[in-house]
């Protein structure tokens, strides 16, 4: 008996993984910089934790609205194209199924098994074939802005969330250098874990969330110096 031939494709994760990634990221380094620079300056346990609180609470609002803007834009976009290609399905059926068709003989098919397919697939659904194989629009990879500002939301919120623990749990006088580092760390797991899931280098995943990261902390808290 032959065995079932599974394969798994990481492409099907490009967009929850790259919002989720960017939120959690965003929230671990914008919370982290900030408290960083209240603490620098000498700001005290409870000043620190409400600019901790106000950073998560205004960065998982804005990383929300910011995604629903730019993934409804997309699904405008997809919207507008989807409704030409009906019209034109509607008022041009013979010329959008040779259109179809000589889609399929760019990609190698002869010309007669391409107007068979063509042919076979336009029966089944027309608008389907044409918003796949000529638009790139596939029902799994449509553009979803309220699940994309939810998953935006909450993965910024539990990013931010790890400084402010930090923030709640280390002694003030110490609250910079135990943060830093541990805020890096993580960093640093989750780059590696979005490389792994994505299918690429794990430490050089890991090096460039980290580099930039450390970077905007030390700005930070240098700043945060500057008005001690």
């Amino acid at each position: 008996m032959a065995r079932r031939h599974h394969e798994i494709h990481r492409n099907l994760r490009v967009g929850w993984l790259r919002a989720a990634v960017l939120g959690a990221n965003d929230g671990i380094v914008s919370t982290a910089s900030l408290i960083a620079g209240f603490a620098a300056s000498g700001a005290d346990t409870r000043s620190v934790l409400l600019a901790g609180f106000a950073g998560l609470v205004g960065g998982a609002l804005s990383m929300a609205a910011g995604e629903y803007v730019s993934v409804a834009s997309q699904a405008d976009t997809e919207k507008a194209d989807l409704a030409i290609e009906r019209k034109e399905l509607d008022q041009y059926p013979e010329g959008e199924l040779r259109e179809l068709a000589g889609i399929y003989i760019k990609r190698g098919l002869d010309p007669q098994l391409a107007a068979q397919v063509a042919e076979q697939l336009t029966a089944h659904d027309a608008l389907a074939a044409h918003a796949r194989d000529e638009l790139g629009i596939t029902h799994e990879q449509r553009a979803r802005p309220l699940q994309a500002a939810a998953a935006s939301a909450l993965a910024f919120a539990t990013g931010a969330a790890l400084p402010i623990a930090i923030a709640t749990l280390a002694p003030a006088q110490k609250l910079t250098v135990v943060m830093v580092p541990v805020s890096l760390a993580c960093l640093a797991a989750l780059g590696a874990l979005a490389a792994r899931a994505g299918g690429a280098s794990l430490p050089r995943g890991a090096l460039r969330v980290t580099l930039w990261s450390a970077l905007a902390m030390l700005a930070t808290t240098l700043i945060g110096r500057l008005f001690a």
